[in-house]
């Protein structure tokens, strides 16, 4: 058995005149005091945007060749004509892999993880990336050209190892 901890309480500072004044309460958003417009959000470094991207990019690619994720998932960040090349991939994978039934080909693209990724600024809103992913089978490298649109990063390159 182990010995009681006596219990201590700790009494509030004494005010002189009265009762402690009561914290003030949150104003709801739209009775809030306007500040003026509110700033616009950017990131502290490009490359690091630029960067954070590619990598979510080339991992949702391979798991589209994988056949876990719905290809129209990248249609914000690809350019049509890399869309449809990787949607072209998946499919002949899926094909290939119906009318053989290889374990080997199966095990392709699962459980890919991208291990690095390295960035390059080649134009003023435009920068070239590789990425290095390993899966159950090999290792792999992906190239990926990102261009900045209206606000948003695109990819408009696409090539996968």
């Amino acid at each position: 058995m182990t010995a009681a901890t006596p219990i201590r309480t700790i009494q509030a500072p004494a005010s002189a005149g009265g009762p402690m004044p009561r914290p003030a309460a949150p104003q709801p958003p739209d009775k809030a005091p306007a500040t003026g417009p509110r700033p616009v959000l950017r990131p502290v470094d490009e490359l690091s945007e630029v960067r954070a991207v590619t990598r979510g990019t080339v991992q949702a690619a391979m798991e589209v060749l994988a056949g876990i994720r719905p290809v129209h998932q990248l249609a914000r960040r690809l350019d049509p004509r890399c869309l449809a090349a990787l949607q072209h991939r998946a499919c002949l994978i899926r094909r290939e892999l119906t009318r053989t039934g290889n374990p080997d080909l199966a095990r392709l693209h699962r459980n890919s993880i991208v291990r690095s990724v390295r960035v390059c600024e080649v134009a003023d809103g435009v920068f070239e990336a590789s990425a290095v992913v390993v899966d159950d089978v090999r290792a792999r490298a992906v190239a990926v050209r990102l261009e900045r649109g209206k606000q948003v990063w695109r990819v408009t390159e696409l090539v996968i190892g």
